[in-house]
């Protein structure tokens, strides 16, 4: 093949007759260690308005990735066309290796190889180039990665065991597999604590399900000890991740230890107590487990003055792997903030760390925007008058009362209900259904916000009582629906009033709105609260989330240990839109020590002032952008500032728009970048053909519906020149355009459907009306040509 022809070929002929065959001759398994298009990220989920899409052509893959074995990467190859020189992807695929941590990367247009390599040898360059012909047997590669993560030969039994593989053919995403990794390496090199910071809603404990897969099928934890301070967590871990163990497994109750498992899923409440006959962990000996994994770690297990502590302790001679959203945060302690990082200083310093920000920028994690409302006796405070009482005639303390005493010593029940009708507010703009969790200071305070939601949205209460429950550690009928609660598939309950409960671990995938109206000063109990929304359930339509904080909670987005800014923030006042609008297309101490389900104890005395008036005084909305940081814009904007800059004037969109042969192929490149025909019609009309909605937002051109531009082809009596049963085709799918649009006739798919059906099969109907695939399409292509086709003044 000559220069010029190879000059035509595109990156995927490159890969094909190019670079696919050089890896294959140097000996790499194209089966078991060579994976093409390998997927990174999906692309992160950009919010507008009320709508949200995700930004695929943001989604990273690599061309190629390089498996020593399946699941342990080892080198990155990027692919170019022959157009470029072989080092033009190199930072492309620094960027990907980056992410996997391998040491070895390559790029190629074909021509040649050029490589980079983090680890030569003292006579080697990093970065050289080569013959398609010398292209690096596995074994080199394999020797690089050992050297790059300091593995010995004796620890690669352990480090390649396999991961398990279900029937569905789930496998770790490329964080999951390089939390993993990095634990599996860190057990061989004999590490005894090792730490995983990994974002809420990232999938925890499935990468502990992995990590403790291949340590047992590596011989290395044969009795493995799983920890946590609440029900809900050993329960969905026993259930849900930790399912394929199977017999192996128990959760330990009845407060014995059974030495006949293999695996023990255990609250720390039911292994240890304040009297030495509940240590019942001292019932086995002090090396009887050979792995512990302690969940949601920074839950104090490694203060020194812990219980979790001492079972640690007792167990010192096992491999000890903590998880944790939050390895350090601040705590206030006698009026001052302190951080102590407990975590770090038991564990050391994290073997691997995914944030939310990573997660969000990623696209595995939702993102959110806030609402920040201020009312009038948060702000300005509250100073009774002389004399005044409260409910029960007692008197009230003259001094001035702000936000932090309000539900937690004095109730102030209009201020309750003022909150309970914005929420209401909101979810009658948005969607009356959606799942929300309301966070209130305690159970009390938990219990009259029921009461004050069930009172203002009495038409959704008096369809089932269960659109809103509280679901406390003591309320054994709230704790009974909260399956039905986190069940996509289970309308209700709507809403759940809390306190604790729901703060760590209740998986919620489509929760949608979670309201603050709790005093948070620990930034773990901020990001476990702000987790409960972060899970994407696509299949359920929930991409983002909304917080909205009445107790200046969010100011912890300004903190230095936050790592995931919101999308939004908003401020309207009383009279304005509920619903936020849209952002810019730019990229109580939690020290908890209560009872086994999360609840706190409700303070022994409050008092209550009931006929204290409260109002709305401010609110303000964030927006996150990609990366970080908060504006707004609406949809319209966006649109607008997207097409323009793809196509510079009208006649430039019109001039691509005509030389396309498949609109639909057009449309999807738009998409993927965010312009969506649903939305554009929801902001402009349902009745403009994607193509008018375009030219009006994008170029102020007066649009025409789509029964008016099919009128218009009619008018000119353009079908004459065909036959009959031409005709009647072409004039059923102009229907079909008018009902749907464009891209819904260029389907040859169409023609199997009614009243086509009636004609003949869709190859009957392509040779025996038209007279052959090569007509049809012509004629397809002079109907669109028609539709928009510009009317003479």
């Amino acid at each position: 093949m000559d220069k010029k022809e190879k000059l035509e070929l595109s990156e995927m002929d490159i890969c094909d007759l190019f670079i696919t065959p050089a890896i294959k001759n140097a000996g790499w398994d194209q089966l078991k260690q060579v994976r093409r298009e390998f997927p990174l990220t999906p692309g992160p989920i950009a919010v507008r308005g009320n709508a949200s899409f995700r930004k695929s052509n943001q989604r990273k893959y690599a061309d190629y990735a390089l498996f020593w074995e399946p699941g342990v990467p080892i080198g990155i190859v990027e692919a170019k066309s022959n157009k470029f020189t072989p080092s033009h992807g190199m930072q492309q695929a620094l960027r990907y290796a980056a992410i996997v941590e391998v040491p070895s990367v390559f790029s190629s247009n074909g021509d040649a190889f050029a490589s980079h390599n983090d680890v030569p040898e003292e006579h080697e360059d990093i970065e050289t180039e080569f013959s398609l012909d010398q292209f690096p047997a596995p074994s080199v590669l394999w020797k690089r990665y050992k050297k790059y993560h300091e593995l010995e030969d004796d620890m690669e039994d352990m480090v390649l065991q396999p991961y398990h593989v279900d029937s569905s053919g789930k496998e770790p995403r490329y964080y999951q597999m390089e939390a993993i990794n990095r634990t599996v390496e860190a057990v061989a090199k004999g590490q005894p604590k090792i730490l995983l910071v990994m974002a809420t809603g990232t999938g925890k404990t499935y990468t502990a399900f992995q990590i403790i897969h291949r340590l047992r099928e590596a011989g290395k934890a044969k009795k493995v000890l799983f920890l946590a301070d609440r029900n809900i967590l050993v329960d969905q871990t026993l259930m849900n991740d930790f399912k394929p163990f199977g017999s192996a497994m128990c959760k330990i109750k009845n407060r014995k230890i059974d030495p006949s498992y293999e695996i023990y899923l255990g609250l720390y409440q039911a292994l240890t107590g304040s009297d030495e006959s509940d240590k019942i962990f001292k019932s086995v000996s002090r090396d009887f487990f050979d792995l512990i994994v302690i969940d949601e770690c920074h839950r104090g297990s490694a203060k020194e003055d812990s219980n979790w502590r001492e079972i640690l302790s007792y167990f010192d001679s096992a491999t000890q792997i903590g998880l944790t959203a939050t390895p350090k945060e601040k705590r206030p302690v006698d009026g001052a903030i302190v951080n102590p990082e407990f975590n770090i200083k038991y564990f050391g310093e994290p073997v691997y760390k995914y944030t939310l920000k990573q997660g969000i920028d990623d696209g595995f994690l939702a993102p959110y925007k806030v609402i920040k409302i201020d009312i009038d006796r948060d702000i300005e405070g509250w100073t009774p008058p002389p004399g005044a009482t409260d409910d029960l005639g007692s008197e009230i303390e003259q001094r001035i009362y702000n936000q932090k005493d309000f539900d937690s010593i004095l109730v102030l029940n209009q201020r309750t209900k003022l909150i309970a009708k914005r929420v209401m507010k909101y979810l009658r703009a948005y969607d009356p259904y959606a799942k929300t969790i309301i966070f209130c200071e305690d159970i009390e305070h938990a219990e009259r916000m029921r009461k004050a939601i069930t009172n203002e949205a009495k038409e959704f209460v008096k369809e089932d009582t269960r659109y809103v429950m509280r679901i406390t550690g003591d309320s054994n009928e709230g704790k009974a629906e909260l399956d039905n609660f986190i069940d996509p598939e289970s309308r209700y309950p709507v809403i759940a009033t809390t306190s604790e409960l729901l703060t760590t671990g209740v998986d919620a995938k489509t929760c949608k709105l979670i309201v603050l109206d709790k005093s948070v000063l620990a930034m773990s109990t901020f990001k476990q609260i702000v987790g409960r929304g972060t899970r994407i359930d696509e299949e359920h339509n929930k991409y983002y989330f909304t917080i909205m904080d009445f107790k200046k909670a969010t100011e912890l987005f300004h903190d230095e240990h936050f790592d995931g800014e919101p999308v939004i923030i908003y401020e309207p006042s009383d009279d304005d839109d509920p619903l936020p609008p849209d952002p810019d297309p730019e990229p109580g101490d939690d020290d908890y020590e209560g009872g086994e389900d999360g609840e706190e104890n409700t303070p022994s005395f409050k008092q209550y002032a009931s006929n204290v008036s409260a109002k709305i005084i401010a609110e303000r909305e964030m927006v996150r952008k990609e990366g970080g940081g908060f504006t707004t814009e609406s949809y319209r904007d966006f649109s607008k500032k997207t097409i323009t800059k793809e196509f510079s004037s009208l006649n430039d969109f019109l001039n691509k728009w005509n030389d396309s042969k498949k609109k639909k192929i057009f449309l999807d490149e738009l998409e993927k970048k965010g312009i969506k025909a649903e939305q554009l019609a929801e902001e402009v009309g349902k009745d403009f053909s994607i193509f008018d909605l375009i030219c009006h937002v994008a170029y102020d051109q007066p649009p025409l519906t789509r029964r008016e531009r099919a009128q218009n082809v009619v008018k000119r009596n353009y079908f004459s020149k065909y036959s009959e049963q031409a005709r009647l085709v072409l004039e059923t799918l102009l229907e079909k355009y008018c009902d749907e649009d464009i891209t819904s006739i260029e389907s040859g798919q169409v023609l199997r459907l009614k009243p086509f059906d009636q004609l003949g099969t869709p190859i009957e109907i392509v040779n025996g009306v038209f007279g052959g695939k090569q007509h049809y399409d012509a004629a397809i292509a002079e109907l669109e040509e028609q539709i928009y086709k510009r009317e003479s003044a």
